[in-house]
């Protein structure tokens, strides 16, 4: 294997790429990258055994084609820190891969190609394509939710849910639910509902951006794949049942008022300051047109805000984590939120005021 390329045309798959890759390991290759070489296209991979990411780049010229396996890290910290512009040639050379660049040489270990784990090739059943802006918008606006190391394993995710004209995608940790959905012009029958766990959430969303381009998704028994631009992400998918989430939605709560999304924020990160560190609690009294939050820790410090608001209805008292609704607020896009209660046991539903394409779901705590 040899060859040459440009730093940037390295530097962007690598670093996409070697996120995947996990400090520590079983398997010593699995802190490596596999870099194929052939005509002029390069294939870096890098895998956990759950998550595989495949970048491709051209090279600006091949020597020799081949494969080997270096240290995902040290690769994409040595190509980090030279400089701009730079001209890279890679070589295998007697069992170790050798990068040169202008006066610089580095030599780094390999290990066996044979040895990289590759994730099974499972036949998809169903192939389907999104604009990558509609999938990035269903990911950010829930991934916040989803739970961690929790053992409720199913809840380590989030639930896509593709069905003829429609995607949406839920995430839930036991104490709050984001639900999006997003009309879409996809024909699948019938519905397919697969729960991609947490890590290939995230790392999908990192190859994502606004644009119309799309992206392709096959779906397999146990394997989601998608390919989007010079990248394959392919993820296991979490065997298990996710919890039938429309019984959460809480329905029929008389108790609506509309903030102003920003405000609000800003009034519960302060009071957050001075909450129980541990169970980060605030009360919220409805009153009409105002809302007052209100704060207190053991050390008998206290915080307490007014916010005006769109209401007029009965006066009420409910506690929530904060942390819980300043997420809501930094994940809805509008510049005005609606709030339904019911009492101050029942969750709250948050959402754009009318309904938009998410709702929020929250759960009180008793204070």
């Amino acid at each position: 294997m040899k060859f040459s390329i440009s730093r940037e045309a390295l530097l962007r798959p690598l670093t996409l790429v070697a996120g995947v890759v996990e400090r520590r390991q079983t398997l010593p290759v699995l802190s490596n990258v596999l870099i194929q070489v052939d005509q002029d296209q390069v294939a870096l991979t890098g895998t956990d055994l759950e998550v595989e990411l495949i970048g491709r780049t051209a090279a600006s010229l091949v020597e020799e084609p081949g494969a080997a396996t270096v240290p995902a890290r040290k690769l994409m910290d040595i190509c980090k820190s030279l400089p701009d512009q730079s001209e890279l040639q890679l070589s295998l050379e007697d069992g170790r891969a050798v990068l040169r660049s202008g006066r610089s040489r580095f030599t780094l270990s390999t290990l066996p190609v044979a040895e990289f784990p590759n994730i099974e090739d499972s036949q998809g059943s169903i192939e389907l394509s999104l604009p990558r802006g509609t999938l990035k918008h269903l990911i950010d606006a829930t991934s916040f939710a989803m739970a961690q190391q929790d053992v409720r394993y199913y809840l380590n995710g989030m639930l896509l849910e593709l069905r003829s004209n429609l995607v949406r995608a839920v995430a839930t940790d036991g104490h709050r639910l984001a639900v999006c959905s997003r009309p879409t012009e996809i024909a699948v029958d019938p519905a397919q509902k697969l729960i991609v766990p947490r890590k290939g959430i995230l790392e999908l969303a990192r190859l994502l951006d606004d644009s119309d381009e799309p992206v392709s998704l096959t779906l397999g028994a146990s394997h989601v794949r998608a390919h989007t631009g010079d990248f394959t992400f392919t993820s296991k998918l979490v065997d298990g049942k996710f919890p039938d989430y429309e019984r959460v939605v809480p329905r029929g709560g008389d108790k609506v008022f509309i903030a102003d999304r920003a405000e609000l924020r800003q009034v519960l990160s302060r009071t957050a300051i001075l909450s129980n560190e541990k169970y980060r609690g605030v009360r919220l009294n409805l009153e009409e047109g105002n809302l007052r939050v209100m704060a207190n820790n053991p050390e008998q410090e206290e915080a307490e805000e007014n916010v005006a608001i769109e209401y007029s209805g009965g006066a009420m008292e409910i506690g929530f984590n904060v942390g819980y609704l300043v997420d809501v607020l930094n994940a809805l896009d509008e510049d005005r939120v609606q709030m339904t209660l019911g009492d101050p046991n029942s969750s709250a539903l948050m959402e754009e005021p009318g309904g938009g394409d998410a709702l929020y779901v929250v759960m009180p705590m008793r204070l």
